[in-house]
């Protein structure tokens, strides 16, 4: 089995930028960390270890969060790819 190219994600600049997007996006909502975690129904911590770096966000999750924001997620994915 050849080995992946792939490397690991967490904490690379990849990772940070799309932290970055969210972040920017959850203030220009005008919404802090508890209250984007009562949006999506998950715990504050999530939402912190997300901010944070700790935790990896899957592609569902960026949709629901973007919606939940009153972002496009089309929008903000594509300044992730630039």
């Amino acid at each position: 089995m050849a080995k992946s190219a792939l490397r690991k994600t967490l904490r690379s600049r990849g990772h940070q930028t799309l932290i970055q997007i969210l972040i920017e996006a959850r203030e220009k909502a005008g919404m802090t960390q508890r209250d984007l975690a009562a949006r999506i129904k998950r715990p504050h911590s999530f939402v912190g270890r997300m901010e944070g770096g700790e935790r990896r966000v899957d592609v569902i999750e960026f949709i629901e969060i973007a919606k939940v924001l009153g972002a496009d997620p089309k929008e903000l994915f594509g300044r992730l790819v630039e």
